[in-house]
């Protein structure tokens, strides 16, 4: 099924069971208050009969009405899932249109100096970053900024791309993870806080008795406690029995209450972590990658769902402690804090070594769901097959995955081994520099392990460089001729190194006078031939494709053109072989009022 038509049908689905779950909930009400009613004529009838028969009948209806709460909040908890899935089909609905501005832009990722990062739109608004990004916690979010921004090497990437197949399938479950991480969203404070309390020594386990302890004095009070009631010894004991349990509990309280206040209000994003797990772990999968996060969420005894459940209700217990009316009885009776710390260092040293691989496989779900969502979008995109042997890289109706389908004009690349430089000529605003950044945005798909926009791609792994974006920077009193000098010189370092890089520049030397731009240009395109780099160079300096002459072997020459008509121009931005011949300034410059 296409994209629209599933995510329209699966609206339409689900908006149905949002109704029946609305109509369960005037069912529950009114079940609920029957219950109630049921028990105060119970009582007026059955009281004169037998009391035994009212209080029986009376305790029955009661375990009906708490079972109907119970029904009633799983139900409402329904209901809010089905919202957020409808929200999540909406927005889906809306990125195939291409307004995809409601999902985070990534920009907080934004590196100050990257190899492509600025010059690519990875973040930011109408970002690639954004027309990908699926993830909701924090995690996952970083997690996809990463991929984009390093180049994973060919194991990985072919990994990613079998996970992507297997998760294709899958878009209800996929939207049901991203159903439960919208409930709350995962912060990476949260592992934080846990790694901080990890780290902490413990506070009552490191003194042995406390375990015997724990079992031993509640006993005791409660003893005392059953004695007094029957009358066995007098009130007294009672009152001091629970005198020096109040002193010891206040002073256990003492204790607890900065690590209490380390781990609150971190119980709801542990039950999203839980759900989300709980989800993970009850899929099948068959590739390497999703088999290995499952694997990462198990040992021999428990699942990760259950031992993260198992931390929830530890704390939740332990928020008794705000709730002085329960939590001063509990304490003097059982040493409820006391309970619920020692559960919490005993779950501690089980599990110290597990946390972090819970909130990366997690990540790493999430990662790729988002690219498989942009695979389940753009279902006419290619998989990249990837080549050992640098350099190699040739596609077929590539385009730019950021321009919408109707403007978009798809072009092609073929360059089959290094030391091979493309000197790509063109007019103003005939489509040089987005014919780049389409190269580059797909090169950086590609070896995120993510599906390519074209019918046909082929690449060998590498890392991607480019110039085209450069701006000065008046904290670092920066010019803009010396930013660029700085990324060229990081180009230079790496093709001396014999990197395997794929350079992308576009107008390089723009800062300098023409006669030192063109000597600068000429000189690099030298040195990318001396160490057999692969390159493509867009250019206005039409003496620089003059160098095919001298290097035939290495130089390509393309070129985009513009057609004229009088004072009018038309572009139909297609690469072509050879060198422009057409340019179009001196028509820009007149139609703005210049007196040429």
């Amino acid at each position: 099924m296409e994209a629209l038509a599933y995510y329209t049908e699966r609206k339409k689905d689900l908006t149905a069971q949002l109704l029946k779950t609305k109509q369960y909930k005037s069912v529950f009400a009114a079940l609920r208050l029957g219950s109630i009613v049921a028990v105060f004529l119970i009582f007026y009838f059955l009281w004169n009969t037998g009391k035994i028969y009212a209080v029986s009948a009376a305790f029955i209806m009661l375990i009906i009405f708490i079972r109907l709460v119970h029904k009633d909040l799983a139900n409402s908890a329904a209901a809010a899932h089905l919202k957020r899935l409808i929200g999540i089909n909406e927005d889906e609905i809306n990125a195939v249109a291409g307004k995809y501005f409601q999902f985070d832009d990534g920009k907080i990722f934004t590196p100050h100096e990257h190899f492509y990062a600025n010059d690519m739109d990875v973040f930011g608004h109408a970002s690639l970053y954004q027309f990908i990004n699926r993830t909701t916690s924090e995690m996952g979010a970083q997690k996809l900024a990463d991929w984009l921004l390093h180049p994973a090497d060919k194991e990985t990437i072919l990994q990613r791309q079998a996970a992507l197949a297997t998760l294709m399938p899958l878009s209800n479950w996929r939207q049901n993870i991203t159903a439960i991480g919208k409930k709350t969203i995962i912060k990476k404070s949260t592992l934080g806080k846990i790694a901080n309390w990890l780290q902490q020594p413990s506070l009552f386990l490191q003194f042995k008795p406390w375990q015997w302890l724990r079992y031993l004095l509640p006993l005791i009070i409660l003893g005392i406690t059953a004695m007094v009631i029957f009358g066995y010894i007098s009130l007294n004991y009672f009152y001091g029995t629970m005198l020096i349990s109040g002193i010891i509990g206040f002073q256990i309280n003492k204790i607890i209450s900065p690590l209490h206040e380390q781990l609150s209000k971190i119980v709801d994003e542990l039950e999203a972590l839980s759900e989300s797990i709980a989800a993970i772990e009850s899929q099948s999968f068959q590739t390497t990658l999703l088999q290995k996060l499952k694997n990462n969420l198990q040992n021999d005894k428990e699942k990760a769902s259950a031992t993260i459940n198992q931390l929830q209700k530890i704390l939740d217990r332990l928020d008794i402690r705000y709730n002085i009316v329960i939590s001063a009885p509990l304490n003097l009776l059982l040493f409820w804090n006391l309970q619920q710390v020692l559960d919490l260092e005993n779950w501690k040293n089980k599990n110290t070594s597990r946390i972090d691989t819970w909130f990366d496989t997690l990540a790493n779900i999430e990662a790729l769901n988002s690219l498989t969502t942009l695979q389940f979008n753009n279902k006419d995109w290619c998989i990249p097959v990837l080549h050992n042997d640098h350099f190699f890289i040739n596609a077929k109706e590539l385009g730019h995955p950021l321009i919408p389908v109707i403007k978009r004009i798809n072009n092609y690349i073929s360059i089959n081994e290094a030391g091979k430089i493309m000197v790509v000529t063109g007019s103003n605003m005939a489509g040089k520099s987005t014919y780049l950044r389409s190269l580059g945005i797909n090169v950086i798909l590609a070896m995120a392990g993510a599906p390519a926009c074209a019918t046909a791609f082929e690449i060998s792994p590498v890392q991607l460089l480019s110039s085209m974006r450069i701006a000065d920077n008046l904290e670092e009193s920066t010019s803009t001729f010396y930013a660029e000098l700085k990324k060229l010189k990081t180009v230079i370092e790496k093709i001396n190194a014999k990197e395997k890089v794929f350079v992308l520049l576009d107008e390089i030397l723009r800062g300098t006078n023409s006669l030192d731009r063109h000597t600068g240009s000429e000189a690099l395109i030298q040195q990318l031939i001396k160490q057999n780099a692969a390159a493509i160079i867009a250019t206005h300096d039409l003496a620089l494709a003059d160098l095919k002459n001298i290097y035939p072997l290495h130089i390509i020459t393309k070129h985009f053109d513009v057609q004229v008509n009088g004072e009018e121009l038309y572009f139909d931005y297609k690469l072509k072989e050879g060198v422009c011949t057409s340019m179009n300034a001196s028509i820009l410059m007149k139609n703005i009022g210049l007196e040429l």
